[in-house]
């Protein structure tokens, strides 16, 4: 038995106990941050550097593209550096930097995908008021909403977590750090404090449901007014993209954090916490520049032997 002044580090969990595993993991792991870095790291300059790109649009994609490679390396790069020199600690200070940097830059996340719902609702639903909807400064406004408030719930979440005294151990059952698996290393009786968590996560992210879910609606709406098939089809895909990363990102959040403790185990959350904290950022990059021709032709032109 142990209380919080005594906890100097945490004890992540192994995710192999052999070493031909440990590396197998490390090169996985690897591969996977690699794809997320080169992903998202092009996205960001062929937007930055394109100014066909400078549209609301564009603008929101870019800063979701940093969020992503910010929350993967939040986590990954500790985790295969664990594995490379087989160890399983992070210092308190480090882990509390952990909890905050991932639930603030996933914070962000959700908000922003919440604001490109709305930025596809007025180019679909309001195009003749686009511009005026959305400017530049209203854009700008909205990324410093997103990001000012994931910072005050990641403050919130981080200092609620760690001022709990603890005395049940400190390995974690995961191979970062997360708010849940803290919890349970308390002393103290944490059911309000868990069902506080539990009700003003659920608030937040059945806000963010409800708000892309009615904008979807309205779109569904306008497309379906469009007379011709091929027009429908069109104006509809400008969505899909996001669509298909709203329901990734938000079925993987259900999954880790509103689940019934019934149906919790270690192995459960394991994977769970895998799909959510990186295949979004992996496959975020490819989902968008899949059916996007104008992202298409400007990587093409930044780099001109992409095969595209």
């Amino acid at each position: 038995m142990c209380n919080s002044s005594s906890v100097t580090e945490f004890l992540l969990l192994a995710l192999a106990d052999t070493r031909e595993l440990q590396l197998l993991h490390f090169w996985l792991f690897l591969g996977i941050y690699l794809a997320a870095l080169l992903g998202n790291g092009l996205i960001i300059t062929t937007i930055a550097c394109d100014h066909h790109l400078h549209t609301p649009m564009y603008f929101f994609l870019l800063n979701l593209s940093l969020l992503d490679l910010g929350s993967i390396s939040a986590t990954v790069p500790k985790s295969m550096a664990n594995s490379l020199w087989d160890r399983r600690t992070i210092s308190y200070s480090g882990c509390a930097a952990q909890v905050f940097l991932f639930v603030f830059l996933m914070s962000a996340e959700s908000f922003l995908l919440t604001f490109m719902s709305y930025d596809r609702y007025v180019a679909i639903c309001k195009p003749l008021h686009y511009r005026t909807l959305l400017g530049s400064r209203v854009c700008v406004h909205m990324a410093a909403a997103a990001w000012g408030s994931a910072f005050l719930n990641a403050l919130l979440h981080t200092a609620n977590t760690f001022s709990l005294p603890l005395c049940q151990g400190n390995a974690l059952g995961q191979f970062f750090c997360e708010v849940p698996q803290i919890l349970r290393l308390s002393c103290s009786d944490t059911y309000l404090r868990e069902v506080g968590l539990f009700a003003f996560s659920s608030f937040l992210l059945w806000g963010w449901v409800f708000f892309i879910v009615l904008s979807y609606v309205q779109i569904f709406r306008a497309v379906m007014r469009i007379p011709s098939e091929q027009g429908r089809y069109k104006t509809f895909s400008t969505c899909l993209p996001h669509l298909v990363v709203v329901s990734l990102f938000i079925s993987t959040a259900v999954i880790a954090y509103l689940k019934p403790p019934s149906i919790s185990s270690p192995s459960l959350d394991l994977v769970v916490s895998f799909l959510y904290s990186m295949v979004p950022p992996a496959l975020n990059p490819l989902i968008y520049s899949m059916r996007n021709q104008e992202l298409k032709d400007a990587l093409s032109k930044l780099i001109p032997w992409t095969p595209i």
